[in-house]
């Protein structure tokens, strides 16, 4: 159950928009939570200047550190005319993802929220390192923000995996859903489920002449879509508001989220690391390029996160 009660918030150092902020603030107003404002900062040059002594590098990361603390009390500053109150918190450090998540632990936080750059000519997204070691590395939900509003009665979408029946990843598709009802009731949104199915092997239809590719393809998709309905049966939803369609999940809910323009795709994210990481990487890191609205990455239970 989506229960956030401490939110924090990436600033960005780059700019004066803080979508994150605001989305925070839309979330903290109907739960109650608290917001903390935070920026990781690091400049090189003032670690290299071998003139400096280390007193005098001290001072100047101090004062550079100091600059940001009054931008940013400037950026929070229109919110608490609101009466939102928002902490704020900036730290030199050279990995911002390891500061993040490493304050995150420390600070008892239930939520990161931040914002994907977006390239103004071209619309595309430019996907960060820090973003892809959040999803994969934070040890709590992350939101990656875009520039879009949540408008009341628009759509949810759930990316589920139902062609594993293990344990972990039941709960995994259960803790997607619960985090998407509980947004919807806030937000007054519709929950959607979307499954992408693989299609019939290649070398099967070569090596078996006798294999047909139609029924084995109409067996897959169906199993998918039982498996897809009876999720929905078991959290209220309409079978309805299923999508379940061949193809990679990558390629699958980019385009059912652009057919029904829905505000946030919420899935699940596996925290691999070393190689398998950089060979296969997750869902989620192939699907924020391709969707026009935020993106929620949940964590399975218990996982652990390899910093901090």
């Amino acid at each position: 159950m989506m229960d956030y009660k401490k939110i924090l918030v990436v600033v960005d150092p780059t700019s004066d928009i803080q979508p994150a902020l605001s989305r925070a603030v839309e979330l903290a107003k109907g739960s109650q939570a608290t917001i903390t404002a935070f920026l990781s900062i690091f400049d090189l040059s003032y670690e290299m200047t071998s003139i400096l002594s280390s007193q005098e590098r001290e001072a100047m990361r101090l004062g550079v550190v100091n600059q940001r603390k009054a931008w940013l009390a400037d950026l929070i500053a229109p919110f608490a005319v609101q009466g939102i109150e928002i902490e704020q918190q900036v730290l030199w450090h050279n990995r911002p993802y390891e500061s993040i998540i490493k304050f995150t632990q420390e600070g008892n936080f239930d939520l990161i929220v931040k914002s994907t750059h977006q390239h103004d000519k071209l619309k595309a997204v430019i996907f960060t390192p820090t973003d892809w070691h959040l999803l994969r590395k934070s040890p709590v939900p992350v939101l990656l923000v875009k520039d879009k509003e949540w408008h009341h009665n628009g759509n949810i979408l759930c990316a589920v995996n139902v062609a594993c029946e293990d344990e972990a990843h039941l709960t995994l598709n259960s803790k997607i859903i619960e985090y998407a009802n509980a947004l919807a009731r806030q937000f007054n949104a519709n929950v959607h489920l979307v499954n992408g199915y693989p299609g019939t092997p290649v070398n099967l239809a070569i090596e078996l002449p006798d294999f047909d590719a139609r029924t084995y393809n109409e067996t897959i998709r169906m199993q998918h879509e039982q498996r897809v309905n009876y999720l929905a049966n078991e959290y209220g939803l309409p079978t309805t508001n299923c999508h379940v369609k061949e193809g990679l999940p990558e390629d699958v809910i980019p385009e059912i989220a652009e057919d029904l323009n829905v505000a946030l795709v919420v899935l699940g994210t596996v925290g691999r690391t070393g190689l398998s990481a950089a060979l296969i990487g997750n869902t989620a890191e192939h699907v924020i390029d391709s969707i026009n609205c935020d993106l929620l990455a949940i964590k399975p239970d218990g996982y652990k996160s390899p910093v901090g």
